[in-house]
């Protein structure tokens, strides 16, 4: 089957290659990938910047239908409709791993980067892994989930960052902002998103779900409750910081590779409280699971182009260049535009 790897250490390796098709072992599933999300950490993964083990199939935000099972699992998940949770494995033994929190494990191995990914006609995960879709999300969306939960993660852990009434700036209107200004919004939140100029496709995806957005920094509210900082840029994470109350939350969401001067000062002086997540756990996709059942987050909307796995250079250099919102390969051959 053809499948996209990271063939080794250099920004220049990848290809599209002919590997073998997966066996289900026992506790496993073999899924037919519909539709595989492109995020950032697909081209940190491409630079080096974050860690892999080529040769590796890329690939973590994926949805499908499982068409085969292992020992141990329930003939009867054959034909159900899933998302993935990104894990392969983890130790199960560190403290991360027993207190729910198996993103913190040192040894996990993720999908994508560790273990084969989604970026392949079909993909193997543990059964476990296999999140049932709602009837509501549409198989190729339904590779949002994962950035969702990551969402979750990051909103709820260690304490819910957003409570009802509050006031919320998101800064940056990518596919992590527009999930983060929905899930704030279902907690409560009064919600705003800040872009640039250049963000224009993203602002209108934002106004569409009827979440107010603007793309000057002059005209984005200040003293604001919480911070959802989702952009990943020098200037928004500084801007972040002035922004929020004194005694606010300021929530890291977008990563960033490299260190960046931020006013950290106004840390203690404003007495803000400052949280960030990683990944996702499965009581984070709990959230993520019942907020889609619950319709209270759209994930179609941010569907922007569906692209071949032939097509792939295509896709990435749309995520180079922000354009849309996400940015899908789908190994079926769904490529036209959403």
């Amino acid at each position: 089957m053809d499948a996209l790897r990271k063939t080794g250490p250099r920004p220049a390796d990848i290809a599209l290659q002919q590997v073998p098709r997966p066996t289900a072992g026992a506790d496993q599933v073999v899924v037919d990938v519909a539709a595989a999300g492109l995020c950032g950490t697909d081209l940190h993964i491409l630079d080096g910047s974050y860690g892999s083990a080529p040769p590796v199939t890329l690939g973590h935000e994926v949805s499908g239908t499982i068409t085969a099972v292992g020992l141990g699992v329930d003939q009867a998940r054959i034909g159900e409709r899933v998302a993935l949770e990104t894990f392969f494995s983890t130790c199960g033994a560190c403290g991360g791993c027993r207190s729910g929190s198996p993103n913190r494990c040192q040894q996990r191995i993720s999908i994508g980067s560790g273990a084969d990914g989604g970026f392949a006609e079909q993909v193997l995960v543990p059964a476990r892994n296999a999140r049932t879709l709602p009837d509501s999300v549409s198989l190729a969306a339904g590779a949002l989930s994962e950035p969702l939960a990551c969402v979750c993660r990051s909103l709820f852990q260690p304490f819910p960052a957003v409570t009802p009434g509050d006031r919320v700036l998101v800064i940056g209107p990518g596919a992590i902002g527009l999930l983060a200004a929905q899930v704030a919004r279902a907690a409560g939140g009064v919600v705003a998103i800040l872009g640039t100029p250049q963000d224009a496709e993203r602002l209108a995806v934002a106004a569409a779900l009827d979440l107010p957005a603007v793309d000057d920094p002059a005209q984005a509210p200040a003293e604001v409750d919480v911070v959802l900082e989702c952009s990943g840029s020098g200037p928004g994470m500084a801007l972040g910081i002035e922004r929020v109350r004194r005694g606010g939350r300021y929530v890291q969401i977008g990563q960033r590779g490299d260190a960046v001067p931020i006013p950290l000062a106004l840390v203690s002086f404003h007495e803000l409280v400052i949280t960030g997540g990683f990944a996702s756990t499965p009581s984070s996709w709990d959230r993520a699971m019942q907020l889609l059942h619950d319709d209270t987050v759209q994930l179609e909307p941010l569907v922007s182009h569906r692209f071949g796995l032939n097509e792939w250079e295509a896709a990435f250099d749309a995520v180079r260049r922000s354009a849309g919102v996400k940015q899908l390969l789908c190994p079926a051959g769904e490529q036209e535009s959403a």
